[in-house]
């Protein structure tokens, strides 16, 4: 990641952006701490700002209780959107101990067969087998209603949208057919065999 503005300007664009997002709880009562990984500036953020706006305004808001990570992958491409391997390493290296004992699961949405392949192949070196461990796998919003209640998280358009693609070309789930103009990059899982349907009018 580089950077032509100012730490700010930088920590006001994350803000803006809404990256991060604390808000609602999943079906256990825990506290969700969401992630649109497609509306990170990697261009723009340096590591260093990241770390320490997540140590300003993201971790301090979670408080001491538990709490699960939503992940959304969809439309994250490595040029715009991902800050590197060594950056998600060097940041989950600087999370507090008493955050990492807190978080209880990852939902990963549209994770993408080259993250899965990834993190099955580096996973476990990169993260502590803990983390890895927490990790669930959503191929379809549909499933991950069964672990969050659908009120309680926003999920924007686009996600969904690339739910009804999956839908009608299921082969993109699995890297044999292209996504065209949207590419979505890229162990555990917690899919499910409930028909899927889009579930935008009630998330």
């Amino acid at each position: 990641m580089c950077s032509a503005i100012s730490q700010v300007e930088q920590e006001e664009l994350l803000e803006k952006l809404e990256v991060f997002k604390i808000k609602g709880r999943d079906k256990h009562g825990r506290k969700i701490l969401r992630i649109i990984a497609k509306l990170f500036p990697a261009r723009l953020v340096s590591v260093d700002v990241l770390k320490k706006y997540l140590e300003d305004k993201v971790f301090p808001k979670l408080g001491k209780r538990k709490f699960v990570v939503l992940y959304v992958h969809t439309g994250v491409q490595r040029s715009e959107n991902f800050p590197g391997i060594s950056g998600l390493r060097w940041i989950y290296d600087s999370i507090p101990a008493n955050v990492k004992e807190n978080l209880e699961a990852v939902y990963f949405i549209h994770p993408g067969l080259q993250a899965r392949l990834f993190l099955a192949t580096f996973g476990r070196f990169l993260f502590n087998a803990g983390l890895y461990g927490k990790l669930r796998y959503v191929s379809r919003v549909d499933y991950l209603w069964e672990n969050v209640r659908r009120n309680e998280v926003e999920i924007p358009e686009f996600v969904f949208d690339h739910d009804e693609d999956l839908d009608y070309r299921p082969m993109m789930d699995y890297g044999l057919e292209s996504d065209h103009a949207r590419v979505y990059g890229g162990a555990p899982t917690m899919d499910s065999p409930v028909t899927t349907y889009s579930m935008r009018c009630i998330s």
